[in-house]
This record gives C-alpha cells, sequence and structure tokens, in this order.
C-alpha cells in the first residue's frame, strides 16, 4: 500500500502545542508507547471480546471527564516492530490502538497495517480532530464527537464523517442532559444513525445508566446503541492496564 500519510504536528493547534511536545524526539520507524496489555472489549459493538490494547502515549485533547490522564506524558520509545510483536505475541484475533490520540504517531498507521496483514482485527478509538483518510480500510474506526461539555467540541474534526465506512462507529460520551440533547440534534440532522452505529456512554459518576436510558428511549432513536464502560464495572474505575 505504500508508505502512510505523515500527520503533521500542525494539526495540533498553538495552546495545545506543549501538549505534544514528547513527540517531536520521536523518529521515524518508533512509537511512543504508554502500556501495551491483554483485557476485555469493554466498549464498541466489540464489547466482551479478549482484545489486545496498544496505548499510545500523548494527547493533544484535555477533555474535563479524561479517565486515561496518565498517558498524556507518560511513555517508552519503542522500536514499531517491536510493538507488533508484543501485540501479536498474545495469539488474539482482535487488537485495538488507543491512547492518547494515537493519530499523533504517524508510524500508528502503518503499525495497523502490519496488524492487518497479520490477520488481527484492528480496531482504532481516536478523537475525531484529526484526519482519518490515511487509515487503512480494514480497520475499524471508533471515533468520538465531542459533545459540548468535554470543553472540546470545537475541535470535532466534521469533514471525517465523510471519510469513515458503514461498519466504523460514532461514540458519544455524555456528562450531563445538555451533553444528551447536542448528541441527539446532531444524529438526527445528519443522520448518523442511519449511516453508522452510534453508541452513547455516560461519563462515570456524572450521569447514572438509568438517566442515558430514560433519555435514548424517550428520543425515539431506536438505531442508537447505549454502552457501559464494562471495564470500570469489573474493576476499580481507577485501575490501570485493564
Amino acid at each position: 500500500m505504500g508508505e502512510p500519510k505523515r500527520i503533521p504536528l500542525l494539526d495540533v493547534p498553538p495552546e495545545a502545542e506543549p501538549r505534544v511536545a514528547l513527540l517531536h524526539d520521536v523518529p521515524a520507524g518508533e512509537l511512543l508507547i504508554h502500556e501495551i496489555y491483554l483485557s476485555v472489549q469493554g466498549e464498541s459493538t466489540f464489547a466482551g471480546l479478549p482484545c489486545v490494547f496498544v496505548r499510545a502515549s500523548v494527547c493533544d485533547s484535555r477533555c474535563k471527564w479524561c479517565d486515561t490522564p496518565h498517558a498524556f506524558n507518560q511513555g517508552e520509545r519503542m522500536p514499531r516492530a517491536a510493538v507488533l510483536d508484543r501485540a501479536l505475541a498474545f495469539g488474539v484475533p482482535l487488537v485495538e490502538i488507543t491512547g492518547g490520540e494515537p493519530l499523533l504517531q504517524p508510524d500508528v498507521l502503518t503499525l495497523m497495517t502490519e496488524l492487518a496483514d497479520a490477520g488481527r482485527t484492528v480496531l482504532i478509538e481516536t478523537s475525531g480532530a484529526h484526519d482519518v483518510s490515511a487509515i487503512d480500510p480494514r480497520v475499524h474506526v471508533i471515533m468520538d464527537l465531542k459533545c459540548p461539555d468535554s470543553g472540546e467540541s470545537h475541535r470535532n474534526r466534521w469533514p471525517n464523517l465523510e471519510l469513515l465506512k458503514p461498519s466504523d462507529q460514532l461514540k458519544f460520551v455524555i456528562a450531563s442532559r445538555r451533553d444528551w440533547d447536542w448528541t441527539a440534534d446532531v444524529i438526527r440532522e445528519l443522520r448518523l444513525d442511519e449511516r453508522f452505529t452510534c453508541l452513547v456512554s455516560c461519563v462515570f459518576d456524572r450521569v447514572t445508566p438509568v438517566e442515558l436510558v430514560e433519555w435514548l428511549l424517550a428520543s425515539g432513536l431506536h438505531r442508537v446503541r447505549m454502552q457501559l464502560q464494562m471495564h470500570k464495572y469489573i474493576w476499580d474505575p481507577k485501575a490501570r492496564g485493564v
């Protein structure tokens, strides 16, 4: 498929530039990785399946409810080949690339292609703030549309919606009734539930599952799927590597 399109850090707004400083010295062929581990997939339509997680370090967003701030400035530089070998060594068919924001690191694109070439089903979770056009079409993109209470909705890259495949998934994280109303309006206006799988989940300790269920059922959005962050109910919500 040739070399992937490089994603310039110019895509990062000036106010977020200090957040990505750790990546400037990472050479081609290497990745800054926070952790690689085996667990069960806690979200998306793949929930419940054993899954290898490759968590890339660094994120240019600062969502107010972020549950992985430890990935902002901690990580180990690893050759991409070593990351690939670690992920394949688990012998598990499902692999997710997450973060942080994985699309800040261009070698993530090559890694995903190499995983797909090795026969893995590959997922990527991304904030929706970066161009998804260079992602291997075999990869399942799980893309956020940031709601207002995240503090990052101004970074939503709306043209990405025209680049996603019907097999890709949109995720809305709901922290308030305002977020729900915004989500419902966006889904209806753009007919997103007719084009993609739309997932809604509640911010842990901010909106209860009962509230979200009630809002969903009253909305008439019968194609929208509610999800819970399964790992937060199995383990301590603050546990890492799960």
